[in-house]
């Protein structure tokens, strides 16, 4: 990841650089994630392809874990969607109050007239 799609976004709209930082650190998240999951496979296969019993019954934990890590890159990919979405929707409001917490969550707050 070269940043590209940032500094495109960057130069048309005012981007709080947090929220850069938030999906950077996510997307690398995801990428190491994805990583670990292509080895896994690699594993999963050859373990298939010697027929050993011991190596099948293994696949059944690699597996597990293979699931698992996927679930954890759908919840990553559907924070970061949900994060990018509140922001923008906070910067079309033209109002400041939208921040962004450290989770990359954007926190709303409602500014009441008197």
């Amino acid at each position: 990841m070269d940043g590209d799609i940032f500094g495109e976004l960057g130069n048309s709209t005012q981007v709080d650089s947090r929220l850069l930082q938030v999906f950077q650190k996510s997307l690398l998240q995801a990428q190491d994630i994805l990583n670990q999951n292509r080895l896994l496979i690699n594993e999963i296969n050859q373990n298939h392809e010697s027929k050993m019993p011991d190596n099948l019954s293994r696949n059944v934990g690699l597996i597990g874990e293979l699931n698992s890590n996927i679930r954890r890159v759908v919840d990553l990919y559907a924070d970061l969607s949900n994060s990018f979405t509140k922001s923008r929707e906070a910067s079309s409001e033209g109002d400041s109050s939208g921040t962004l917490k450290s989770d990359g969550k954007v926190n709303q707050k409602r500014i009441r007239s008197s």
